[in-house]
């Protein structure tokens, strides 16, 4: 079993699954060759169902002519070339509407838009969001239903996995040797930083949770000791003023391939912290059937290698790599990882959510 295979098991401990799926899955996206082909139906819960062969869902797609997104920043795994793609290949424009938005903020965008042409047709969340929301998803399998493992999806899809990443530590290899363990940190002269509040900010909040890691098991209040420790040395810092930022490794990755003398990444051995990030179409989707081609596209090789030129890790990447379709060149720029990954479940996030809220202003005052 692999690293990321392992790493996924943990992460619906909650949820009962039990998966069937028909769709064949191959190199390309699988077309039905039934010539009896059904009748269009955009809202349709897989491609066979509702479409018969891809070309039909891109024609059914073109007719609508616009894809509305939210939440999806272009310098965000990727997704300004995604975007580009998408749109050049289909002819169809695409609208993204408040690329900072949280998870949460996708939802209740969808809330307040409801009825109107203007709300999101697909939505990109974390795991507890999608969960907690999915009466609100439109089920859809995509093509490669199959290759998702069966821990990153809804057996009914109605929430799925694209892309994950690891916690790592970015850090200024001129001012700090590399760190083997978030407890190397702790060393006079060091400046680590989070991206932001954990309180408010996913990757913040997973980096308090990777620094409490310890024999696998996470521990909100170890992690607040040891932010606490930090401020205490004078070595709690800003992000555009640290030595070491603790942040997913897409985004450090990102930032040390834009400047590699001065930026390094790395992921401590054996504290391995993963997450990875759902899609869903939104029930009431404007523009369902190109809601389901842009499914397609994220989860196609060509979409999947997209977000891996990116440094995010594609769901469907161990599939990939049996059938020889991972980008190999972007996959060995993905900083190493050894250790079982651990992913969160919601109670888990939920109980360490509660200690952050009742117990992070000791550190910063707030």
């Amino acid at each position: 079993m692999t690293i990321r295979a392992r790493a996924v098991t943990a992460i619906l401990a909650f949820v009962t699954v039990s998966v069937t799926a028909s769709v064949t899955t191959s190199c390309s996206t699988p077309q039905p060759t039934d010539k009896k082909l059904p009748p269009v139906n955009p809202r349709a819960s897989s491609l066979s169902e509702g479409f018969g062969t891809m070309d039909r869902l891109v024609d059914a797609a073109k007719k609508e002519g616009t894809l509305t997104v939210v939440g999806l920043a272009r310098n965000w795994v990727g997704y300004g070339e995604i975007i580009s793609r998408f749109s050049d290949k289909y002819g169809i424009k695409v609208v993204s509407s408040t690329p900072d938005a949280s998870s949460r903020q996708q939802i209740d965008a969808a809330t307040r838009l409801s009825g109107t042409k203007d709300a999101p047709d697909v939505f990109d969340l974390s795991l507890g969001v999608a969960v907690a929301n999915a009466k609100k998803f439109a089920p859809y399998q995509i093509g490669h239903w199959t290759d998702i493992p069966d821990t990153l999806k809804d057996p009914k899809g109605l929430w799925y996995a694209a892309y994950g990443g690891y916690m790592s530590i970015g850090y200024d290899p001129r001012k700090l040797p590399a760190p083997t363990s978030y407890a190397a940190l702790l060393r006079p002269g060091a400046q680590v930083a989070l991206p932001g509040d954990p309180r408010r900010m996913a990757s913040a909040f997973s980096g308090v949770m990777a620094a409490s890691l310890q024999g696998g098991q996470p521990d909100a209040a170890r992690g607040v000791d040891f932010f606490s420790r930090l401020k205490k040395g004078g070595m709690l810092s800003r992000p555009d003023r640290a030595t070491a930022v603790l942040d997913w490794d897409f985004m450090n990755s990102a930032a040390a391939a834009r400047d590699q003398k001065s930026w390094h990444v790395t992921i401590p051995r054996g504290e391995v912290l993963a997450s990875y990030y759902l899609q869903a179409i939104n029930a009431e989707a404007p523009h369902p059937a190109a809601a389901r081609l842009w499914e397609e596209f994220l989860l196609s090789d060509e979409g999947q290698n997209l977000f891996l030129r990116a440094y995010a890790r594609p769901a469907r990447m161990e599939a990939m790599e049996m059938r020889g379709t991972v980008d190999r060149d972007a996959a060995a720029k993905l900083p190493a990882a050894s250790g079982t990954p651990v992913v969160l479940t919601i109670p888990q996030q939920d109980q360490a959510k509660a200690y952050l809220k009742a117990h992070w202003s000791q550190i910063t005052g707030t």
